[in-house]
């Protein structure tokens, strides 16, 4: 099961790892072409008046959304892995699937000798955003495929061990994602605090289940009994992590299957993932809502 608080404060702490190696690597010669494309991207955000910010505090911002990134998208992976959403575990996982992941490492590496697991992790993505519905969690709009070569191997790899730590006393994953329910409210606690300027940055807070049912009894409940669930819409203009959205879901789901019972449950599933949309500045904020309606 995910330790929440434990999760959270561990991945805080390799964050600031994971920034460090991007604000080392950022001014290296070596990987000239990782800093003349962040001052091209600099150059675009300015004459599009997205951005009046200093070039330095810029290009920290869009560190910390790269490493968010590359953060969440091992933890959708691991989610993925150790629920059993996707057969071959590739990153870690619990009992004999954490062997099973460390053999297909070992099986990628004897074919590419030359690379790194930076390399490792960004196959594992791209084959993960084949299957349906996966492109828009792993590749539509992912910034780590925008400068795949920023974070360096030795940083990826510090990233993929983080997910294979055992507890010495019990032998098992530090990190385990393992969950009946599939319950992802753990993302929000993510996307609030995982990073304190992301978090100052667009003012990150959690809507709490108890405000969340209270606005929507007086809002979407409503609107349907108005307007009817045939063609209906809701937009949620600041979604974060989409609580609203997951919230509206369900409740746009019940009254479809109340209306058609005998109506093939993915159908009505369908109909209420078209009725909700949500919008939002943060691009990891996207993310978290994309592959929690997803699941």
């Amino acid at each position: 099961m995910i330790d929440r608080s434990q999760l959270l404060s561990d991945l805080q702490a390799l964050l600031k790892k994971l920034e460090a190696d991007l604000a080392e690597r950022s001014d290296l010669e070596e990987v000239s072409e990782v800093r003349e494309a962040l001052q091209v991207e600099y150059a675009k955000a300015q004459e599009a008046e997205r951005t009046a910010l200093s070039y330095e505090k810029w290009r920290s911002g869009y560190a910390t959304q790269v490493v968010v990134a590359w953060v969440l998208s091992v933890v959708f992976a691991r989610f993925l892995e150790d629920n059993g959403l996707v057969e071959l575990p590739r990153l870690s996982g619990p009992a004999d699937r954490l062997q099973r992941a460390r053999d297909e490492h070992e099986v990628y590496f004897r074919a590419h000798p030359t690379e790194t697991d930076r390399e490792y992790l960004l196959y594992v993505f791209r084959e993960l955003g084949q299957l349906p519905g996966m492109g828009a969690s792993f590749l539509d709009h992912n910034p780590i495929f925008e400068l795949p070569n920023w974070l360096s191997g030795d940083a990826t790899g510090t990233l993929l061990r983080f997910f294979q730590q055992i507890e010495p006393e019990t032998g098992e994953l530090v990190h385990d994602f393992t969950d009946p329910d599939w319950d992802t409210r753990f993302l929000g606690d993510l996307y609030q605090d995982l990073s304190e300027t992301a978090r100052k940055r667009y003012a990150l807070l959690q809507t709490p289940i108890f405000v969340e049912n209270f606005i929507l009894d007086r809002t979407l409940d409503p609107a349907i009994e108005e307007f009817g669930l045939q063609d209906f819409r809701m937009i949620d203009p600041a979604c974060g992590s989409g609580h609203f959205l997951l919230g509206s879901f369900e409740r746009i789901l019940e009254r479809w299957q109340k209306k058609e019972p005998g109506t093939n449950v993915r159908a009505l599933a369908q109909r209420a993932l078209y009725s909700v949309h949500g919008v939002d500045v943060n691009p990891y904020a996207i993310a978290i809502a994309r592959f929690r309606l997803l699941l």
